[in-house]
């Protein structure tokens, strides 16, 4: 990477670290989660970033990928609340996480997320294997008597890619990978008192455009365009129904069904158990010194 590269990495980090401290502050009861999606989204655009996938809210035993339609009308009452966003400048992403436990049963559960994202980046260095990393979170989780979810993972973070190599395990699954310089990437503990299992549960509300096709009917085309503004990156639908209204869900129907949409329903453990969450990313720089872009 070149200086200005690694400089929009920094700045969308740091841009991410402020609104994952704004949207912390804004999970308070009896207040409406879509009006602080929204309001995070917002502030994003104010800071001079713009949202690298939709802010996500999960409660409870939906680790991830929850994203409320304009019909959803939760209101936070006693939840785990896991805020999951991202941020990019310029294609350049910086993802983080926190846990607002608004039922006050759930401090250690938010503990072991927490301390095993610490650990895991204190031991972080060029030459450390990824399954050396899983350990520790896995470790920290299991110390706490609840168990990490091993079919969700840290992961990579390309230009304009959320998701990309490598993946971070949060157990020790023996990858011998190792972690080197120029790496970016983020590090997603999930502790859970339940299976520490995902599985699909519920309707997707969280896309990707992944195989462009051309369209022929005119509302289709329509929000087709609007959706190749977002760069590849996953949106939700409720930012197309605000500007297209229901002909949005009809056009993702077809898209769907034309095999161009990657859907992203939500993850729920499958025992229902209660699940945080702890994110920072990471930039490994060419001297070998770790730079965790999403600290305060």
């Amino acid at each position: 990477m070149d200086k200005e590269e690694i400089e929009k990495y920094k700045q969308a980090g740091k841009i991410a670290a402020q609104i994952r401290e704004y949207g912390k502050g804004l999970v308070i009861k009896n207040t409406s989660m879509i009006d602080v999606l929204d309001k995070i989204e917002e502030k994003i655009q104010e800071l001079g970033g713009k949202p690298a996938f939709p802010a996500q809210i999960s409660c409870n035993h939906i680790a991830a990928h929850y994203c409320p339609d304009d019909e959803d009308k939760t209101i936070f009452s006693d939840q785990l609340v896991c805020l999951d966003v991202g941020v990019h400048v310029d294609g350049f992403i910086g993802d983080t996480a926190v846990t607002v436990d608004l039922s006050g049963k759930y401090s250690d559960l938010i503990k072991a997320a927490e301390e095993a994202l610490d650990n895991a980046v204190k031991i972080i260095k060029p030459g450390i294997t990824l399954g050396e990393i899983g350990k520790v979170i896995q470790e920290t989780i299991q110390n706490y008597n609840f168990a990490p979810v091993k079919n969700l993972s840290g992961h990579g973070l390309g230009k304009y890619e959320v998701h990309t190599k490598p993946n971070i395990p949060n157990f020790d699954n023996g990858d011998k990978t190792k972690i080197d310089k120029g790496m970016v990437f983020a590090v997603e503990p999930f502790a859970s008192t339940g299976a520490g299992i995902v599985q699909d549960s519920g309707t997707a509300t969280v896309f990707e455009l992944s195989n462009k096709k051309p369209v022929r009917n005119p509302i289709t085309r329509q929000v087709l365009k609007e959706i190749e503004g977002y760069d590849n990156l996953p949106f939700t639908t409720r930012w197309l129904t605000r500007k297209f209204g229901g002909k949005a869900k009809y056009a993702l129907k077809e898209m769907g069904q034309l095999g161009m949409l990657h859907a992203h329903p939500p993850l729920a453990d499958k025992d229902k158990g209660m699940i945080s969450q702890a994110e920072h990313s990471i930039l490994i720089d060419d001297d070998g010194s770790v730079v965790v872009l999403t600290t305060n």
